[in-house]
């Protein structure tokens, strides 16, 4: 089981989660965080602040968020745009993001009108 980042993140990406997390193991593409599935550690940590309630615990998440547990899993195995090859598990997220590239899922998302980066 592991948690995921859904929809509410995306052009939001407040990290906070980051922040928080013991294990650096959520990633930042371009309009998103993603939590890698083999890196995290199932604290929790990152669930309660996050301003967008955009973590969940994989049984807890709402069916419209659903497709975002193959998609948070797809933005490391799968390779994306812009990269030669899948991210894999590079064992921590802090000398790597942001990344600069989201899965075709978030990439697809329309843009929100009024978008919030904190540092």
């Amino acid at each position: 089981m592991t948690y995921v980042i859904g929809e509410p993140c995306i052009d939001v990406v407040d990290r906070a989660c980051v922040e928080e997390c013991p294990v650096d193991c959520i990633y930042e593409g371009a309009r998103a965080l993603y939590i890698h599935p083999d890196e995290f550690v199932d604290c929790g940590a990152c669930e309660p602040v996050c301003p967008v309630q955009a973590i969940y615990y994989e049984d807890d998440l709402p069916e419209d968020y659903r497709p975002y547990l193959r998609d948070n899993e797809e933005f490391f195995t799968e390779t994306l745009p812009g990269r030669d090859e899948p991210l894999g598990s590079p064992g921590g997220a802090a000398r790597l993001s942001p990344l600069g590239v989201d899965t075709p899922l978030v990439a697809a998302f329309p843009p929100r009108e009024e978008t919030t980066t904190a540092s």
